[in-house]
């Protein structure tokens, strides 16, 4: 029978694993299992290896050329398409059209064309239309048409605004005034402003400082006594029911700033009006001038 002697201490044994294991435990060193491939040295490894190091596997294994794992074929030659020198270049999903130094010095990508009809969204280009408020032709491009009308210029626009949304064209337009103030209107704005001396009740603003008369405001509106059966616009027209005021302090009286007891007493009357066109108002007392 076969024996093994351990290379260190001389010890013989029955099988190589019992050499081995004697060896590791005692002398604390495995003994080699392998021979390199290349150079012939014996080495240990767990696992099968044909080369003792990277040393010798680089030169007994080479990655070059057709040895490349990834290799597909090499190099491919072509002629470059600006200045006709025959130059090589690795194939893939292209073909090589430029040599390495035209691609690199050259204008060889042309900027593409995207004017007129070679633009990517070309519809066709201007069309001729009709200014809706002057008439006069203009070139627009359909994407600049999107209304049911059309302008030549902001002016035009502003315009044909103003009068498109004028009275009941206006987006607001709620049934417009009551008319005509008809018969007896003149005559109590002109005792109005007689009375508040051509000023504004509220502000003082004289008729000389506006350039003219104030506006005479009805306290009541006359919508007020329109709306009741048993009244007329005429019916509003009462000296007690109205007020000088200047351009300003109308608007506020006429957006509920100015509350109509303020302005009963900042004109000097005695209370509401009276019994033919209270409209339901009571008496009250003098507002302070907070209440403005």
């Amino acid at each position: 029978m076969a024996t093994y002697e351990c290379p260190t201490c001389g010890a013989e044994f029955d099988s190589r694993r019992g050499l081995g294991v004697h060896h590791s435990r005692v002398h604390d060193e495995r003994l080699p299992n392998r021979e390199c491939d290349h150079c012939g040295e014996e080495f240990y490894c767990e696992y099968e290896r044909k080369y003792c190091g990277d040393h010798c596997r680089e030169k007994a294994v080479s990655f070059a050329g057709e040895n490349n794992p990834n290799y597909t074929g090499g190099k491919s030659k072509s002629t470059c398409e600006i200045c006709d020198e025959t130059f090589e270049y690795y194939e893939s999903e292209k073909p090589g059209l430029y040599c390495p130094d035209c691609v690199e010095n050259e204008q060889w990508r042309d900027p593409p064309v995207i004017t007129g009809s070679d633009h990517p969204r070309w519809n066709g280009g201007t069309v001729t239309v009709t200014c809706d408020e002057c008439g006069v032709t203009v070139e627009r491009y359909p994407n600049q048409i999107t209304g049911e009308v059309t302008f030549c210029s902001p002016d035009c626009q502003y315009a044909w605004l103003s009068d498109a949304f004028t009275g009941d064209g206006h987006p607001n337009w709620a049934g417009g005034g009551v008319g005509p103030y008809g018969k007896g209107w003149n005559a109590v704005r002109a005792a109005a402003l007689e009375r508040d001396g051509h000023e504004c009740v509220v502000c003082g603003t004289t008729a000389e400082e506006l350039g003219r008369s104030p506006d005479v405001h009805h306290v009541v509106p006359v919508r007020a006594f329109v709306e009741m059966p048993v009244l007329a616009e005429r019916d509003a027209h009462t000296l007690d029911n109205v007020v000088s005021l200047c351009p300003p302090c109308h608007r506020r009286a006429e957006f509920g700033h100015v509350s109509r007891e303020a302005l009963r007493w900042r004109a000097g009357l005695a209370g509401p009006a009276n019994g033919r066109h209270a409209c339901g108002s009571k008496t009250v007392a003098s507002p302070s001038s907070s209440a403005l």
